[in-house]
């Protein structure tokens, strides 16, 4: 009949009219109490880690033994006798002479780094005592851009190496760092220079200096002072070279070896004399002050780790 539906369409009509839309339910975001930070993931065997567990052991994963980075200040901790540092130069800081921009002025960055740090800077130097023994002691902070090497880094390394010489006493460096900070053009690469010339003077003088290397330690530092120390000492699987090892592939055209650049393969090479675990690094840089400077004084003398081939 005319005006009269189809069977078909009043069929479709009802099975559509009796489906409902469903409604959306809004899921709320569950909000965590548990506080931020107290936990961290290990990047080399992916086991979550009690972040006050971790520091106790000095950062030191205790399944697989991955070292995380140390600020400055921890490293200082780690190393010397309690209440002995005396810092030297903490307000030195690098200037912005070039007007540097890339995403933003170097200059709002260098107040970012002292903000997220505390720091001047990426070196924190001065005078301490290990072990009982005075040093000239100098750290660098990887959390400060990197630990990058500026105009005022190279100063403060060139202090604690002056300081070395003047009092005669041993000089330390922890190299913990990218390499030259580009920000700063040439006057960040003439620090290697500068470094170099003052540590001429330790070895002149038969002043030891001892160099610690930590990951990473690259660059325009890989190439100069963290390479000279009469004992060069590297925590375990430590980056250590000059350039990535992407860039020197696409250079010499061949496919790096395994472990390239690692503290193990520089030690087997001949780069560098000992691994030492970071548990140990005390107690044996104590002993290498002890055989290198006896006439120092000390209360305590400490016995050489075991099985060290160094005797």
């Amino acid at each position: 009949m005319k005006g009269s539906k189809s069977s078909t369409e009043i069929i479709g009509a009802g099975w559509f009219g009796s489906v409902k839309s469903p409604k959306l339910k809004t899921v709320k975001k569950q909000v965590s109490n548990t506080p931020a930070g107290l936990w961290k993931k290990c990047v080399t065997c992916g086991e979550i880690l009690q972040t006050s567990k971790l520091k106790e052991n000095v950062s030191v994963c205790p399944y697989c033994d991955h070292h995380f980075r140390l600020t400055g200040m921890e490293r200082l901790e780690l190393l010397i006798d309690a209440d002995s540092f005396q810092e030297i130069s903490p307000n030195l800081r690098s200037s912005d002479p070039l007007k540097f921009i890339d995403k933003k002025p170097y200059n709002e960055r260098l107040i970012a780094a002292e903000e997220k740090t505390d720091l001047a800077d990426s070196a924190i130097c001065g005078r301490a005592t290990v072990g009982g023994h005075p040093v000239a002691i100098g750290v660098m902070d990887f959390f400060f851009m990197g630990g990058s090497m500026g105009a005022a880094t190279g100063e403060k390394i060139a202090q604690t190496m002056e300081l070395a010489l003047e009092h005669k006493i041993p000089a330390i460096i922890v190299s913990c760092s990218g390499g030259a900070r580009m920000q700063e053009g040439l006057l960040s690469l003439m620090q290697m220079a500068k470094t170099s010339g003052v540590r001429r003077k330790l070895r002149t003088a038969n002043i030891p200096y001892f160099s610690i290397l930590t990951d990473p330690t690259t660059g325009g530092v890989a190439a100069s002072f963290a390479m000279q120390g009469d004992v060069i000492m590297a925590e375990p699987k430590a980056l250590i070279g000059f350039a990535g090892p992407r860039v020197i592939e696409q250079s010499i055209r061949q496919i790096l070896p395994e472990g390239f650049q690692r503290s193990e393969f520089l030690l087997e090479h001949g780069f560098i004399d000992r691994i030492v675990h970071r548990h140990d690094l005390k107690k044996e840089l104590t002993f290498f002050i002890d055989m290198f400077c006896p006439h120092l004084i000390s209360p305590k003398k400490v016995k050489p780790l075991e099985n060290n081939p160094a005797l």
